[in-house]
Formats: C-alpha cells, sequence, structure tokens
C-alpha cells in the first residue's frame, strides 16, 4: 500500500528549524539561532560606518559605546546625528543612491534648493531637514558635506545600510527623490506640485543598491557591506489604499526580498537580520518589541540591546 510520510527525516542544523518545533529545543533566550561560518569578522579596531534610517542611528550610538572605531566626519553638524557623515535620516534607497552619487560623482537634481515661501530660508529637498540662510551658503557647506561623505566611505572597511520604507515623492522632471514633504518650506505652503508620491518596487530598490555596490566596488573595493531591513515601523503613511500597519509590511518585505536578492549576488555583502529578531524572535520569546509613548512605531531598549549583542556574537 503506497504512503505518504509528511516529516521525512533529514539532518538539519538548530538554526534551519522553527525554535521549539516538534522535538527540537527552544528559542534560546539570548542568542538568534544564525549560521555558525561567516567569512565576515569585525574587532574594535575595524573601521565601521553606518547609513540609513532612524535605526542606523541606535548602530552608531552601540558601536562609540562599546569602543568601536565608529567612522564619523562633520561631527558637530545637526545632521550627521545618525549617521556617520551629516545625511540624515535617509528612508529610501533612492535616498541613499543619490549619497553615493553625490558623493563619488557629479549628481545634480534641476531644483537643488528651497526656498521657504515666509521665513526665505533655504533648505535642502535631500536631507531632513538641513537649513540655510542663503544659498551660498548652503552650496559651501554642501561642497564641505560631499568631500566628508567621500572621506567616510574611503576609509571604511565595513559599511553598514539600514533600509526602511519603499514610499518615495519623486521629481516629476528630473526623478530626483526629495527625502519627505516636511520642513519650513512645505509648512510655509511652499508649491509641491513638482512632486508626486509613489510606492517604489522590488526591481528598482535592487538597481539602487546595485548601483550603490558598484560605486564602493569602484572607489572602495575592500569595504564589505552589511544590509539590514529596519525593525523601526512607519509612522504614517501617504498612501490612500492601505492602512498604515500594511503599508509598513510591504515596506519591509519589499526591501526583505531585495535584499536577499542583492546579497546572493556579492560576496562582500552580508544581511543582518535585525527586523527578524524585533518582529519574530522577540515574540516567540515572549517580550515585548515596541516601545510605550508617543513614538509605539519604534523599538523598544531591551530591543536593541538585543539586536545589537547578537550583532557583536555574530560578528565580532
Amino acid at each position: 500500500m503506497p504512503r505518504s510520510d509528511v516529516h521525512p527525516h533529514f539532518e538539519f542544523e538548530p538554526w534551519q528549524v522553527w525554535p521549539g518545533s516538534y522535538d527540537n529545543p527552544p528559542a534560546p533566550e539570548n542568542a538568534y539561532p544564525f549560521p555558525e561560518a561567516t567569512d565576515l569578522k569585525i574587532g574594535p579596531a575595524t573601521p565601521i560606518a553606518s547609513m540609513g534610517s532612524c535605526f542606523a542611528r541606535e548602530i552608531k550610538d552601540v558601536l562609540i559605546e562599546n569602543g568601536y572605531s565608529y567612522v564619523q566626519e562633520e561631527a558637530g553638524h545637526p545632521a550627521s546625528r545618525h549617521a556617520s557623515a551629516a545625511w540624515e535620516r535617509t528612508y529610501n534607497t533612492f535616498s541613499m543612491r543619490q549619497i553615493f552619487e553625490y558623493t563619488f560623482g557629479e549628481w545634480q537634481p534641476e531644483l537643488r534648493w528651497w526656498q521657504a515661501p515666509i521665513s526665505q530660508v533655504i533648505q535642502d529637498p535631500y536631507r531632513r531637514i538641513v537649513i540655510y540662510g542663503s544659498v551660498a551658503e548652503a552650496e559651501a557647506d554642501f561642497e564641505k558635506h560631499r568631500q566628508a561623505s567621500r572621506n567616510v566611505l574611503m576609509q571604511s572597511d565595513v559599511l553598514i545600510l539600514s533600509f526602511g520604507l519603499t514610499e518615495i515623492w519623486e521629481d516629476r522632471v528630473d526623478g530626483a527623490v526629495i527625502c519627505l514633504p516636511s520642513g519650513p518650506y512645505v509648512n510655509e505652503g511652499g508649491n509641491m506640485d513638482r512632486y508626486r508620491f509613489r510606492v517604489s518596487r522590488y526591481s528598482e530598490n535592487l538597481e539602487n543598491m546595485e548601483r550603490m555596490h558598484e560605486l564602493m566596488s569602484e572607489y572602495n573595493p575592500n569595504c564589505r557591506i552589511i544590509v539590514t531591513v529596519s525593525p523601526i515601523h512607519l509612522w504614517a503613511t501617504f498612501r490612500k489604499d492601505v492602512d498604515v500597519i500594511s503599508a509598513s509590511w510591504n515596506s519591509k518585505s519589499t526591501l526583505r526580498a531585495a535584499a536577499d536578492e542583492f546579497v546572493c549576488r556579492h560576496s562582500n555583502v552580508f544581511y543582518f537580520p535585525a527586523f527578524e529578531m524585533a518582529m519574530t524572535y522577540r515574540g516567540i520569546l515572549g517580550k515585548q518589541t515596541f516601545a510605550e509613548g508617543r513614538e509605539p512605531f519604534h523599538v523598544n531598549r531591551e530591543t536593541v540591546r538585543f539586536i545589537m549583542d547578537n550583532f557583536f556574537r555574530i560578528y565580532a
């Protein structure tokens, strides 16, 4: 009599099976199950830079607190709080790609600066939210920033990129992507008709990742790249067709899929599962993930510590 064996016997490593399933051991309290072998090892002397969304700031702070050689430029600039240079928070891969292109090339959008209608201050549309008193001041500071950005990317042995979301505001004329419709220009009624909101998709986000890798391969070929999906969710969505939770998961899922393909294509690119640790593994352990108070879309301090403790366990 033929039969179907729904559970054939295989030899799996512990990190290949769901924790606690069938006769498998439960999830370890502090050690996220990860493949033991990795070609990337870092130490306190390894020059490390980071760029990305709000979670990039968390990475930066923990690396510095633990005595790692975090590469920093423009330390006194308010836009450097979240990253290795005054890139500010970069929520999408388009903004990241533009950083690489203005760092190593002559990227110049048709409309470079916004001038607020009432206060007349000059605002950089591509960094959130950098403001100047005049165009001359803005251009002089940005030229210094380009050199600082180049210094960071050229000096780094490891670059951590934290991808946040797929929603973008795009210039209808030349395709440049602004950071967010925010700041004095928007608040004072600046004309936003030039820009259209849309949701970016898998292929174009992967293309942005490939462009960044292409430029790093040309200018700093020995740099290893760690990519991760930020575990911090969208505070709000500009979409009208879905709710904010669905929009956030769409962003994270799209970026996770693109990152997987990106890592598979390059031997010097590695994926660190910060999002999975926060959104799934902490739940398996019965732990609270989200912060309390006014920003419950952020992860709490315990989750940040758990993620970064495992970062050091895996790579250090």
